[in-house]
């Protein structure tokens, strides 16, 4: 028997989804202090649902709360950024080996026409656009959950996939990168076709790699700041 969905649920997965997506574009920005009122004008909501969204958004790690002060978007430091893309370097480099392992012929064809897909939007002006695909449209989710490895999974479409989300589209405006992180999965994705995991790791830790050091680029030149 299924579970009856209150409206109620209904309302705070939306509002859930609502804070989240504001939180990971940037509409909410790392650090910015909101409070319930603010909230509920400002995106339509009501207090019952908002408050539970907000308690799942804490538990997740994008939001913190603040004794007797309510609530603020989480942010990290430069050297946290950093650490995070090495952990990103190690765990997505199995992900894509188990990926090429695992992966059905019909799940590697969809890769594929994903990319044809961000093909079509990856230029100066919706490069962008291009870093904010989540879930089945996001390809590193895709290849972690081709994995087919449910504990990796977890770790990388957890609070590590949503809290890296929070600075992609700060990087998407770095010129030619969204045209070179396209080729690179382009890349990544032939090694899984092949069935070649060695390649595949090794592609997918050198794409992160240059991720991290366009990151370290930006931080150095004052262009990403925190």
């Amino acid at each position: 028997m299924l579970d009856t969905v209150t409206p109620t649920q209904t309302r705070a997965d939306e509002a859930f989804e609502c804070l989240q997506t504001a939180i990971v574009k940037g509409e909410l920005a790392p650090g910015e202090k909101i409070g319930e009122v603010e909230l509920c004008e400002r995106f339509n909501l009501t207090r019952g649902p908002l408050r539970e969204a907000l308690g799942r958004l804490e538990s997740r790690g994008l939001l913190v709360r603040r004794p007797h002060a309510g609530f603020k978007v989480v942010s990290i430091n430069g050297e946290e950024l950093l650490e995070l893309y090495r952990i990103r370097e190690a765990m997505e480099g199995l992900a894509a080996c188990q990926a090429a392992e695992r992966m059905t012929d019909a799940e590697i064809d969809d890769l594929q026409r994903l990319l044809d897909r961000h093909e079509q939007m990856v230029d100066e002006a919706q490069g962008q656009a291009y870093y904010q695909h989540e879930g089945d449209y996001d390809f590193h989710y895709c290849i972690a959950m081709g994995s087919r490895n449910r504990k990796l999974s977890q770790m990388l479409l957890g609070d590590l996939y949503y809290m890296v989300r929070l600075y992609r589209y700060r990087l998407s405006t770095s010129a030619g990168r969204p045209h070179r992180a396209l080729r690179e999965h382009r890349s990544i994705a032939d090694a899984i076709a092949n069935r070649d995991g060695e390649l595949a790791q090794f592609l997918m830790q050198r794409h992160i790699n240059a991720a991290r050091l366009n990151i370290e680029k930006k931080i150095q030149e004052g262009v990403l700041t925190f």
